[in-house]
């Protein structure tokens, strides 16, 4: 079983930045691929983010192209989404997701979620 807790959420004017946090506890969280997925109101869960339980590879999908970054720390159990020169558009409650294999609809584990507004 893995525990993930959000962190770093809140309030930002468009053009700026924050940075999510996600602590993970339980089984070895180097075992899994870690991912970011966010739901604005009103509209379907997307994936915004993925990075393989080795660091190397990631994914983003192209409205965060250049403007997110994500990393892991496995020596602190830990996940982050870097956002910059964050839009309106990418208000949402931003879900951090852990698993084996991480897909738009496919994870193992699954954090309460944090909220992200963006103001113009």
């Amino acid at each position: 079983q893995v525990q993930l807790v959000e962190s770093g959420g809140g309030l930002v004017q468009a053009g700026g930045s924050l940075r999510l946090s996600c602590a993970a506890s339980g089984r070895t969280f180097s075992m899994y691929d870690t991912g970011w997925f966010r739901q604005a109101p009103g509209k379907e869960r997307e994936l915004v983010a993925t990075i393989s339980r080795s660091g190397v590879t990631t994914y983003y999908v192209d409205s965060v192209k250049g403007r997110f970054t994500i990393s892991r720390d496995n020596a602190k159990n830990t996940v982050y989404l870097q956002m910059n020169s964050l839009k309106p558009e990418d208000t949402a409650d931003y879900y951090c997701a852990a698993g084996v294999v991480i897909t738009a609809t496919q994870h193992d584990y699954w954090g309460q979620g944090i909220q992200v507004i963006v103001s113009s």
